[in-house]
């Protein structure tokens, strides 16, 4: 007696990548929308009040300044060189974003400052300072 095979070939030799790849496609996207509203320095500044602030409702680059002179940016801390070159790097992905520096109002105003001709060497000439308004 001689045995027969019964497969069938109907063409499908593997496994359906479509729908993993549309899963992927769709964590993409989401985790692209989520990071571009969440914009922080990374650390808590008491800001200086000032009777004359002004809200604005922009500002996407933010970068703290603490009592003590460190810089942060993104959730870390960073170099005064290192500001000009992240500066470029996210004015050139976003070329309508702005700066807003948060300074302590204990921190060096030479920081500050240093900080503010790093962000114009940057390409970014819309820098803020915030402040805390009238309460």
């Amino acid at each position: 007696m001689q045995a027969r095979r019964h497969a069938s070939d109907d063409g499908h030799h593997g496994i359906d990548l479509a729908p993993m790849l549309d899963f992927v496609l769709n964590l993409l996207i989401f985790f692209i929308i989520i990071t571009s509203f969440v914009k922080q320095a990374g650390v808590k500044v008491d800001k200086e009040q000032a009777e004359t602030a002004e809200s604005r409702a922009n500002g996407n680059i933010l970068i703290a300044i603490k009592p003590n002179g460190e810089i942060w940016m993104d959730r870390k801390k960073v170099n005064l060189p290192e500001v000009r070159a992240l500066v470029e790097r996210m004015h050139a992905e976003r070329p309508e974003d702005t700066v807003v520096i948060l300074a302590d109002k204990a921190s060096e105003s030479g920081v500050m400052a240093q900080v503010m001709d790093q962000v114009r060497g940057g390409g970014v000439q819309s820098v803020s300072v915030a402040t805390r308004g009238q309460e």
